[in-house]
């Protein structure tokens, strides 16, 4: 065999054994060049949106923070003008005040009324008394008129002033009648005015709530994303005034094929590493996976259309971990999302955890 063409055998040779041992190490690797067990995808950081929003109509007095600014739970983020509230605070105040001195009058005049009531039965006592004396005084003088011994004349004296002690008792006990409906009446204006006062009471504590409302403050850590509405600025109840996002609640959004969705699950280990900065990995953990598919094809007939069907998966950063690196969290970056869909899959040198220091 000529020498030349000895030489292109061996080199055929040898890219055969080449191409035969990087098939081998494609296979152990898998077709996106991960060891068995392993699936990536591409994503975009993204994090918990937050409208800060106005709950009662009103002038923005003042925004005390900018785009961009980090901010803390609890931080006053925006003051709106409490000018009416607070004149309506003083009006609920003064009236406050008024119903409960209805109530000390009221009450004062319950007591007066009881008195009242008191002397009146006091008068029917006196007014029974007198009623049988005339009576006792008229059996008298019948009995005495029957033996002769009396005129007629003080019988009919006798039997008048009997008559007027028993109307006399009559008028006593309708006083004492009046006096329990005026007691009656008293108390039900006790009532009215305790009414009142919690009516007002409730009134205020409703003021309360809407000055202390008009304050917007952070409900979490966060970020300012940007103004909706300026100082001056009218807004009705429940317009967006300011955006921010959570810094501990941050994740990538990406999707798998079926295969590798299918083996996944709530918890499953995943490296996240940015475009940004490929020289860190960050751990992350899947917090969820769709049940339904995100894009199906109209009609599913055959494995391999099955296979094309794509779930999303999030995997979300500890917020343990997003606490200790707040100032470079930063929202929309893509990067790449490794995740373990192999339980005894085992991450390589270049995907363990490398973070910043």
């Amino acid at each position: 065999m000529p020498n030349a063409a000895r030489t292109w055998s061996i080199r055929i040779v040898v890219v055969a054994a080449l191409a035969a041992a990087g098939y081998l190490v494609w296979q152990s690797m898998g077709s996106n060049g991960l060891p068995p067990g392993l699936a990536s995808s591409n994503g975009r950081i993204e994090a918990v949106s937050i409208d800060i929003s106005s709950k009662v109509a009103g002038r923005i007095e003042t925004v005390l923070v900018d785009e961009g600014d980090q901010v803390s739970a609890g931080q006053l983020l925006v003051q709106m003008d409490t000018a009416t509230l607070r004149a309506q605070h003083r009006e609920a105040q003064a009236e406050l005040k008024r119903a409960r001195i209805a109530i000390d009058t009221a009450t004062q005049l319950v007591k007066q009324r009881t008195s009242e009531k008191t002397a009146a039965e006091a008068v029917v006592a006196q007014r029974e008394a007198e009623r049988n004396a005339a009576s006792k005084r008229l059996d008298r003088t019948k009995r005495l008129t029957e033996r002769g011994t009396t005129s007629i004349q003080e019988l009919d004296d006798d039997q008048a002033a009997f008559e007027g002690a028993r109307a006399a008792l009559a008028a006593a006990k309708a006083q004492v009648a009046a006096s329990e409906a005026a007691i009656s009446q008293a108390k039900s204006q006790i009532v009215a005015a305790e009414a009142a006062v919690e009516a007002i009471d409730a009134q205020i504590e409703r003021i309360d709530t809407e000055i202390a409302d008009s304050a917007l403050r952070s409900p979490r850590v966060g970020r300012v994303q940007y103004r909706v509405a300026q100082p001056g600025e009218v807004v009705s109840a429940g317009a967006t005034v300011l955006n921010m996002v959570d810094l501990t609640d941050v994740y990538m959004n990406f999707f798998l094929p079926t295969a590798d969705a299918g083996r996944l699950h709530v918890g499953s280990e995943a490296r996240l590493v940015f475009d940004a900065a490929p020289q860190y990995v960050v751990p992350a953990a899947i917090s969820y996976v769709a049940d339904v598919a995100q894009f199906t094809p109209k009609t599913v007939e055959t494995e391999d259309e099955r296979l094309k069907l794509m779930f999303r998966v999030k995997a979300r950063i500890a917020p343990e971990l997003l606490r200790q690196y707040l100032d470079l969290v930063k929202t929309g970056v893509p990067g790449v999302v490794y995740v373990k869909v192999g339980p005894d899959a085992a991450w390589p040198d270049e995907l363990q955890v490398k973070l910043p220091e």
